[in-house]
């Protein structure tokens, strides 16, 4: 048996890191471990990123590892409260959760965050923006943003890494935790996958396992009486046009979001991780594949690209957003024989595929090169592609050339917000012991929330372990 440990913390994405820094900054006497079943920040690396051909690791290099998903992502900083998760469901109020906002900014510009942000002095263009969109039906939404960059966010995030570990941290990468340790209702630490099912024993456990653990959570759930509830998902395309189209929208803002409600069923579609002169990436989980953008500080593409996304909930019978979500995936896997569908709006809007010839033809070039040209419809249920349509020609009033016939629709596009793990303000499950953040937990959707996640997981901790809740 390991020695027994203050606190573990499971996954070492954004909501993990924040919480460990805090917690051993705070408490120094705290032994603290991180366990994480990815690669350290030096050794993760994707050949899809550099030949857009995923080799089917076994451990996704995008998704697990030291620095979480977002360390390959466009590392762009959406500092507001209700972007991303709304924080003020877990802080006091408002304020303290703009509180919140500051102080991870503060922290990722130690680590070398750009001090400028990204859309500073366009007070008068931002408010344009706003007349046009509004014009149209659209809502935009403005938002403080710092760009980090895919290239540069993995030097920001070993750095942090450095410094939690300089700081007494111990941190165990390459290594699953199976399952939780619970007795009598009270967390006391982690069964490791493996090694004779060895047990590490720990006073606190904090899971913050991030988007590559949605799976791991809902087997905790399954398996321990943990309180969670089915939250929405978020199901789309990946759009693909020429840069120069929305060059001046992103020189307002370089990660525009823009809120939609569709003609034929008033659903609500939004705009999401836009990359700009960026690239389309393929991301592997475990039993179907999906898309995702990255762009970069040096090395850009003619081509930008942007999550167009439909929001669903579900009802009874069918609750499980995560199923239904995977179900399209797997459909989308298979139809693409394991690579993404991508088709040009024309074609869809014409009710035929995309061949390799169309797609050849085609006046954007597809920055993604392990693809399947096909036809999103079969994948996608028809209300989505729909909304899919409708949307985009709303966001054509506002960005003239978006529904250009030549523009690429990679699917699928889902967003997994997992189950919701029911928590106080104090972040506390409804096991005495354990702990939740990150988007893992279903509590976050982007790198700022879950890191301010992490801190308020900190904060509890430190509030109650010296009673043992």
């Amino acid at each position: 048996m390991d020695k027994e440990w203050d606190i573990i913390i499971i996954g070492m994405g954004p909501a993990g890191m924040f919480a460990a820094y805090k917690l051993i900054k705070k408490a120094p006497h705290l032994k603290i471990l991180m366990i994480d079943r990815g690669k350290s920040v030096d050794m993760r690396s994707c050949t899809a990123l550099e030949t857009g051909v995923c080799v089917q690791c076994p451990v996704c290099d995008i998704m697990c590892g030291e620095g979480g998903a977002g360390i390959f992502s466009d590392g762009t900083l959406n500092l507001r409260y209700d972007i991303g998760g709304d924080l003020s469901k877990y802080a006091t109020d408002i304020s303290e959760a703009e509180e919140l906002i500051i102080e991870v900014d503060e922290i990722f510009l130690k680590f070398g965050a750009p001090s400028d942000l990204a859309n500073k002095n366009n007070t008068k263009k931002v408010r344009e923006l706003k007349l046009k969109a509004a014009s149209a039906g659209v809502r935009f939404i403005d938002i403080p943003q710092r760009h980090i960059g895919s290239d540069k966010a993995p030097l920001l995030l070993k750095i942090f890494s450095e410094e939690i570990r300089s700081m007494g941290v111990d941190v165990r990468l390459g290594t699953k935790v199976e399952d939780l340790i619970i007795e009598k209702g009270v967390c006391k630490g982690v069964r490791i996958k493996g090694k004779d099912g060895l047990e590490i024993r720990s006073k606190t456990v904090l899971i913050s396992p991030g988007r590559g653990g949605i799976s791991w959570i809902e087997k905790i759930i399954d398996l321990h009486p943990v309180k969670a509830s089915y939250g929405g998902i978020d199901v789309g395309v990946r759009v693909e046009v020429p840069a120069i189209i929305m060059d001046g929208i992103t020189s307002i803002n370089r990660d525009p979001k823009f809120h939609i409600r569709t003609k034929t069923y008033d659903d609500f579609i939004r705009t999401f991780c836009t990359n700009c002169h960026g690239f389309v990436v393929k991301e592997k989980y475990k039993g179907f594949i999906g898309v995702n953008g990255h762009s970069h500080k040096e090395k850009e593409s003619v081509n930008t690209n942007f999550a167009f996304l439909v929001h669903i909930n579900l009802t009874e019978p069918m609750e499980n957003t995560t199923k239904y979500g995977k179900s399209i995936a797997k459909l989308a896997s298979t139809i693409g024989g394991g690579d993404p569908i991508v088709q040009r709006i024309g074609d869809l809007k014409k009710g035929r595929r995309t061949t390799s010839k169309r797609l050849k033809r085609g006046h954007v070039k597809n920055t993604l090169r392990s693809l399947t040209p096909g036809d999103i419809s079969m994948a996608l249920p028809h209300r989505i592609v729909t909304d899919i349509i409708e949307g985009l020609d709303k966001l054509d009033e506002v960005i003239p050339g978006v529904m250009s016939d030549s523009t690429l629709l990679y699917a699928p596009e889902i967003k997994f917000y997992s189950m919701k793990v029911a928590v106080d303000s104090n972040m506390r499950t409804s096991i005495r012991g354990l702990y939740a953040a990150g988007d893992g937990a279903g509590l976050s959707g982007d790198i700022v929330n879950a890191s301010a996640t992490g801190l308020l997981a900190a904060r509890g901790i430190l509030n109650n372990l010296n009673t043992g809740t």
